[in-house]
């Protein structure tokens, strides 16, 4: 086991959400230019502004710079932060890549759009971002990854390559970015002996190469982030732009996406708009990926609680979105937004292993997790075979070392409740569902979460297993069905050895 060289990366993530926005940050933020800061100004036009989305695949918050990294370099997302503001409480409600995306795009959590499962679809009649901009005067369009469905229901604009658009204003471009999704590159530039290895996840070399790996690939996607913004401020159109930066959910590293941690639905967000937003300030307003469509229908000139989402079902009734503008907060109007976020996860979409739900919510501190199938074993992709490159090297150290053995234990086996302090514990590791001091505050959320549950349309298990279709067009993906085959040995030896532990 490889000795962490750095300093404790608990500590450091715990003071990197306190930042205000009188701190040195600010300080900084005022004094430093880069490459795309020079003349980015607020346009004198009462034009609408234009929209920049820039998302990310996979990418843990905590591993950007301006998120406090001390590892990653990302100089031009850094850059952006301290040109705009930067979220330090914004979260998806699933740690899977379409699921996430179709909230971001309908304003609706999943239940109600029925894009729960990964590799699912939007409910037919279901309206996007590309409807509710482009009926307010906006060329909508898309470059990169999609991961969506059906058609009917994300009209966007297909454009190629990494470049704003020439043509007419406003425009919304959504740049989705494959980067840095697993099926790493080889590693430039990160030497693996050299990195801090967070707790959850087992300090070995095989860990620490992959980790690089990983590195290099963020650091390709902050390049993709410095070509746009060049783009823009080369095209005179960065003074009335709104550009968003959000990281979607966390990596493929266990314990990241496929979860209802933080580490898996905890997301960077930074919002840069000249004039409007306080260069370098810092919000802590709780925000979901709900809220953005309804915000940018605000900024767009429309009235997000009289938009027709097309799916019945709104909390206040109607057909309204899930989410809310935050427009408030970003204008420094006021400081909060959301009172609780929620988390869900399904195995649908992705069956190695079997049904799994798990749902979550949480307050500014507090984290409750509830695992309604947790007598089963959760297996994924990451723990059948070798997808990544280190779990088979953790199963090995488990075998002599304590520590490694927790951590796979804790990936595996869960139980039905947990409840964690993420200010005190913000990698989650000490359960506290059992001790009494906190009987009150785990009832409140149970009760707020089955709330919720229950307008969304959500039944929990039955939820999990009333969705065969999924099952069946997971595996009828080939690429899906020849690895479940090949990797179907490991499989069972390993829910046989972790039963055994």
């Amino acid at each position: 086991m490889t000795k962490n060289p750095r300093l404790d990366l608990t500590k450091k993530l715990k003071n990197s959400s306190r930042f205000s926005s009188g701190s040195l940050i600010t300080v900084l933020g005022l004094l430093i230019s880069g490459p795309f800061a020079v003349g980015v100004h607020a346009s004198p036009s009462n034009a609408k502004p234009n929209i920049l989305l820039i998302l990310a695949d996979d990418l843990s918050w905590f591993d950007l710079g301006c998120y406090g990294s001390e590892d990653v370099r990302t100089p031009n997302i850094d850059q952006l932060a301290r040109e705009g503001m930067t979220f330090t409480h914004a979260y998806t409600a699933t740690a899977m890549c379409s699921p996430t995306r179709q909230q971001l795009y309908t304003g609706l959590f999943p239940a109600r759009s029925g894009a729960m499962a990964n590799h699912s679809s939007v409910k037919q009649g279901t309206r996007s971002m590309a409807h509710h901009l482009s009926e307010l005067g906006y060329e909508v369009s898309l470059s990169g990854k999609e991961h969506f469905g059906p058609p009917e229901s994300f009209p966007f604009e297909r454009k190629e390559g990494l470049s704003i658009p020439s043509g007419p204003e406003p425009f919304c471009l959504v740049h989705a970015s494959k980067k840095p999704h697993d099926g790493w590159p080889d590693a430039r530039g990160y030497d693996p002996s050299a990195l801090t290895v967070p707790p959850y996840l087992v300090d070995n070399l095989e860990t620490r190469r992959s980790l690089s790996r990983y590195f290099t690939e963020i650091t390709e996607l902050d390049e993709e982030v410095k070509t746009l913004l060049s783009d823009l401020q080369a095209k005179g159109k960065a003074g009335n732009t709104v550009v968003i930066f959000t990281s979607e959910q966390g990596s493929a590293f266990y314990g990241g996406k496929w979860t209802c941690y933080d580490r898996g639905l905890k997301t960077a967000f930074i919002v840069r708009w000249p004039g409007q937003i306080k260069p370098g300030s810092r919000s802590d307003a709780m925000i979901q990926y709900v809220d953005l469509l309804p915000t940018l229908v605000e900024i767009a000139g429309g009235i997000p609680t009289q938009a027709n989402t097309g799916r019945t079902g709104a909390p206040g009734g109607g057909n309204g979105f899930d989410g809310a503008s935050f427009l408030g907060v970003l204008r420094g109007e006021r400081k909060e937004h959301n009172s609780h976020v929620y988390g869900v996860h399904t195995m649908q979409g992705a069956w190695i292993g079997g049904p799994y739900p798990i749902r979550s919510i949480r307050d500014k501190r507090y984290k409750y997790i509830w695992n309604p199938m947790h007598e089963r074993t959760f297996v994924n992709f990451n723990n059948v075979g070798n997808r990544l490159d280190c779990w088979q090297s953790w199963l090995r150290d488990a075998k002599t070392h304590p520590s490694a053995a927790a951590i796979v234990r804790r990936w595996v086996k869960r139980p039905e409740i947990e409840f964690y302090d993420t200010e005190k514990d913000p990698f989650e590791l000490k359960n506290l569902a059992n001790d009494p001091k906190y009987a009150k505050h785990i009832k409140q959320l149970k009760g707020k979460l089955e709330s919720w549950m229950k307008q969304q349309g959500d039944l929990g298990i039955e939820t999990e297993l009333s969705n065969p279709k999924s099952r069946k067009e997971a595996l009828w993906q080939p690429r899906l069905r020849k690895y479940y085959k090949a990797n179907r040995e490991s499989y069972d030896r390993i829910l046989k050895g972790m039963e055994e532990r």
